[in-house]
């Protein structure tokens, strides 16, 4: 035992150590871990300042590239402008005072402006004579048109002229051979007459003859058209009764066929088929038809003899025993899935309600801080069951009776809305917080109470909040900056500062 006992006291003092020496550890761990995070602030602002020396260093060469090609350019310019005034002065000292130019320049000046005045009244001469010219070829043209015109229609009239002297002489001769035609004509014209006397009384005679003729043809042809009718009737009338024999015969061929094909027997041997006596008579035809119509009827309803009825039978029954058991498997399965639909429900209202009362829960304390005070709950409205009711946000701001959060004012719903979205985010905390401009419809009291709480619910939560923002009490708050700034006039530039590290730095000067 006391063996033991000095192996536990060796081994208490050896774990007290081993834990000083881990305590020390790790505060020698966090001092190097600052000092390493400073060193890479130090190192990243080294980088930075680089970057911008490096972009300044290019700028400067670029302007100082430009301006070299602007200086050789201007030099070479200077150059010429040299050249040039040292040629003018040259041909200035050549030229002298030059008041002989002068007046030689004015004497040819004036010159010049005689001979431009007479070159311009040349110009008009020979302007109006072009016109004159044209004129009078175009007269000439159409005056040659014309000759032409008048020596053609001379040719014409000439040759119409000879036409005209032949036909004179043509019409001359004939007027001289018919000089003696009358005498002629008028002999021809009696003995015309005379033959047409004779054909005249020839015509009466023939018409006469002609009606007698007619009226004999016409007697002939109402005799033969009567014949011809009464001829055709008879044909009618034994067209009628051979069709009539025909159709008899037919339908006593169709009778007999009828009998022996229904009844199977001849057609001498159908009384006795009837069950009738001897003695009594037959039934009505009209009644007998009717009969055999029901009769028929009935039979044509029965239906033809279906030779598959015992294999469909088998088959219908196995059909039906099959989809006897599909439908105790669907009974089954839709049990199944009900006992689950339930089961689901049933832990689904369980996990509803009671993130709603986490929900809830959060939502009453950070409402309360957000506004310095008041009160506020969620609710679910409008169904008995929590997973078909809906959810109305019920607020009451210090100061302010207690209802529905769109009765509230823009910065109290804004300020409502950020409790209700903290407390969804506190009951299922996330490694990254993103807001994008939450802090726009609130005054710098509220602002300041938003970033205190954003701070602590990180802090509990270990979230690591992003924020976009351009207030500057919430950009005051924030560990780090990230923005977007113009040193030049087209150059953009991302700049980040770490305010933490910044006040690190402070303290510690």
């Amino acid at each position: 035992l006391d063996t033991s006992s000095a192996a536990v006291r060796a081994a208490e003092d050896t774990n007290t150590a081993a834990k000083n020496s881990f305590a020390s550890a790790q505060q020698n761990e966090q001092t190097t871990r600052a000092a390493m995070r400073s060193a890479e602030d130090v190192r990243n602002k080294a980088k930075d300042a680089l970057g911008e020396l490096k972009q300044k260093q290019a700028a400067v060469q670029m302007r100082l590239a430009g301006l070299n090609e602007t200086r050789v350019q201007l030099e070479g310019e200077i150059e010429e402008s040299r050249q040039t005034l040292t040629n003018a002065e040259a041909r200035l000292a050549e030229l002298g005072d030059g008041a002989a130019l002068r007046a030689e320049i004015d004497t040819k000046q004036a010159g010049l402006s005689t001979l431009r005045q007479n070159l311009m009244e040349a110009r008009a001469t020979y302007d109006a004579l072009a016109r004159q010219a044209d004129e009078r070829a175009r007269r000439l043209a159409v005056l040659a048109n014309e000759a032409t015109s008048w020596t053609s229609r001379k040719e014409s009239s000439v040759a119409q002229d000879a036409a005209l002297t032949q036909r004179k002489e043509a019409e001359d001769a004939e007027i001289a051979s018919l000089a003696s035609k009358p005498e002629e004509i008028a002999a021809q014209r009696d003995a015309l007459n005379e033959q047409l006397d004779l054909a005249e009384a020839e015509r009466r005679k023939a018409a006469d003859a002609l009606a007698e003729g007619d009226s004999r043809l016409a007697d002939a042809d109402r005799a033969l058209k009567a014949a011809d009718h009464a001829l055709a009737e008879v044909r009618e009338e034994r067209i009628r009764r051979e069709s009539a024999v025909a159709q008899a015969e037919q339908a006593l061929g169709v009778v007999e066929s009828n009998i022996r094909e229904k009844l199977s027997c001849e057609p001498s041997d159908v009384r006795g088929q009837t069950k009738l006596r001897d003695d009594e008579p037959l039934i009505e035809l009209e009644q007998a038809e009717k009969r055999l119509q029901r009769l028929l009827s009935e039979r044509d309803n029965l239906g033809a003899v279906n030779l598959r009825a015992e294999q469909e039978a088998e088959e219908l029954t196995q059909q039906i025993t099959g989809m006897t058991a599909e439908r105790d498997d669907l009974i089954a399965a839709i049990a199944r899935l009900r006992e689950g639909i339930q089961k689901l429900n049933s832990e689904g209202r369980e996990r509803l309600l009671k993130s709603f009362n986490e929900v809830d829960g959060h939502f009453r304390s950070l409402f309360s801080r957000l506004f310095g005070g008041g009160r506020a709950h969620l609710a679910l409205t409008e169904a008995d069951d929590p997973l078909e009711a809906g959810l109305e946000i019920m607020a009451s701001p210090p100061g302010k009776r207690m209802q529905n959060l769109g009765l509230l004012s823009g910065g109290e719903q804004a300020l409502t809305a950020l409790a209700l979205l903290f407390a969804v985010f506190m009951t299922n905390p996330a490694p990254i917080c993103v807001l994008d401009e939450v802090d726009a419809p609130l005054d710098d009291a509220n602002v300041d109470r938003f970033c205190s709480l954003l701070t602590e619910i990180t802090k509990q939560t270990g979230t690591r909040a992003l924020v976009v923002t351009h207030h500057r009490m919430t950009m005051a708050r924030m560990d780090r900056l990230f923005g977007v700034t113009m040193a030049e006039r087209g150059v953009s530039r991302l700049v980040s500062v770490d305010l933490k590290s910044a006040e690190q730095m402070r303290d510690s000067a």
